[in-house]
């Protein structure tokens, strides 16, 4: 699995990770370092390309940057995916804490879960959903970091479970968000199959009836 690099790279932080970059007021944000580039721009290429086809030589050409600077952060691409799952944890994490602060419903908490859906859509209809098309990736190649990539599942299952639990659901909050991921991984990898962006709208649309119905918003006006 591991492969020298041929070539160097770097890769950028996110727009949420940059986001969340320390500053000094009055000074213009730092520029991410160069470890973080090769990150990102790995990260982008697993997602469109797949971890397998991807090389060092393809992240190297992203970032413009010599072999020895490449080789001095990352040694083997397996290192890259590590670092790239742990980017897209602490991605994510951000994502759901900026959601618990911004409302205090936890079934809005929810439906901003689902409009993921929508917010990626062009990405979907193109690639795929980025967590379910590495996860499947590494497991068809037995790969030992599928365990890790794993855990960006179960970040989601958590969280969910606990919004169902607030939601009055607590006996059955862990099936809700199982039901909730597998609904959602079903509409990524169809909408992907069929290039069908209406699939999608049709569909959160209905998961925003389920989640109503479930959590007994449905018969709040009733």
């Amino acid at each position: 699995m591991s492969e020298k690099p041929p070539t160097c790279a770097s890769a950028a932080m996110t727009r949420t990770s940059r986001k969340h970059q320390a500053k000094t007021p009055g000074q213009a944000p730092q520029k991410p370092g160069t470890r973080a580039r090769i990150i990102e721009a790995a990260d982008r290429l697993f997602y469109e390309q797949g971890y397998e086809h991807t090389s060092f030589a393809d992240i190297a050409g992203a970032v413009n940057l010599s072999r020895g600077n490449f080789y001095y952060h990352f040694k083997t691409k397996d290192e890259i995916l590590d670092a790239v799952i742990a980017h897209r944890l602490t991605e994510r994490e951000i994502w759901l804490a900026e959601w618990e602060r911004e409302n205090d419903d936890p079934v809005a908490r929810i439906r901003r879960f689902i409009d993921i859906l929508i917010m990626n859509r062009d990405k979907i209809l193109r690639y795929g959903c980025p967590l379910g098309s590495l996860s499947t990736e590494l497991t068809k190649l037995d790969h030992p970091l599928q365990g890790e990539a794993g855990k960006l599942f179960t970040l989601f299952r958590t969280w969910l479970a606990r919004q169902f639990a607030l939601a009055g659901q607590k006996r059955g909050a862990d099936r809700l968000a199982m039901h909730l991921l597998a609904l959602s991984q079903g509409i990524a990898t169809l909408a992907n199959t069929f290039h069908d962006e209406t699939f999608i709208r049709r569909e959160v649309r209905a998961l925003y009836t389920w989640l109503d119905d479930v959590t007994g918003k449905g018969n709040a006006g009733a």
